[in-house]
């Protein structure tokens, strides 16, 4: 495995105060979480935002493998010091918060992982179809956007693969984990991240029926939901979700997986 890259950030928030590390999916970038990020400065913590390789301000370094995802966010945590922190991941931002907390459970203090892609168990089961996810991105592409193309499609390519190892690894994601799906509209299948949400010990799994961009779709739903899940709805002035826990990028134009 190459070396991790030196990912963009930005941070803001009291560098003492418990962190908060948000990860954006496929072809988007850190800014896609804007709407979010005052809920969280305002419940009192410190916020890191990063751009993942490939992505916006950090480098295009080839090869894009989902591992280097992972190690790059550990490097990053590293660099900062941080020891524990709550990990927030949209889409391949959400696979890569995983990754993080299968490998170091005890540096993760609380997880969301919002409509991560779920790569079949075994080759050549319940692969969701490269056509349509590649449809998909370049029906919502935006030009100002700022990636390496590759970088989505090294993505795509890998999660249609399967990953025993991965789905073996959930069990040991000991954090309290709020899984969120964007419900049938959404590519990801609601089935499947029902599938996930078995294997992690203490995983929440919420519907918010608006499709594959919850955090930008549905952005008040969104916070509430989350800062409900953190125990910050008193100190940031919110409610409870309204909408019933189900069993079970951005910015508009946000592409994926």
């Amino acid at each position: 495995m190459d070396a991790a890259v030196e990912l963009h950030h930005r941070e803001d928030g009291p560098p003492d105060a418990p962190a908060v590390v948000l990860l954006h999916g496929g072809g988007s970038r850190g800014a896609t979480w804007d709407l979010f990020t005052p809920a969280l400065l305002a419940a009192g913590h410190r916020v890191v935002v990063p751009d993942l390789r490939g992505h916006a301000g950090s480098p295009r370094s080839r090869p894009y493998t989902l591992e280097h995802h992972r190690d790059d966010v550990i490097a990053l945590l590293d660099r900062l010091r941080l020891d524990r922190l709550t990990l927030i991941g949209h889409s391949l931002g959400g696979f890569a918060a995983t990754l993080v907390a299968q490998a170091q459970p005890d540096r993760v203090t609380r997880l969301v992982l919002e409509d991560p892609p779920v790569p079949p168990r075994h080759t050549g089961a319940g692969k969701v179809s490269l056509g349509r996810l590649l449809l998909l991105s370049i029906g919502t592409a935006d030009p100002r956007r700022r990636y390496d193309r590759l970088a989505l499609t090294s993505a795509i390519t890998q999660l249609r693969q399967a990953h025993p190892g991965w789905w073996d690894a959930l069990p040991a994601i000991t954090a309290p984990t709020l899984l969120l799906s964007g419900g049938p509209s959404s590519h990801i299948a609601p089935v499947r991240l029902a599938e996930m949400a078995a294997l992690i010990p203490r995983c929440e799994l919420v519907t918010v029926p608006v499709g594959h961009r919850v955090h930008s779709t549905a952005p008040e739903e969104f916070r509430r939901t989350v800062m409900h899940f953190l125990g910050d709805a008193v100190r940031d002035g919110t409610s409870a979700p309204t909408s019933p826990a189900s069993p079970m990028d951005g910015a508009a134009g946000e592409e994926q997986p």
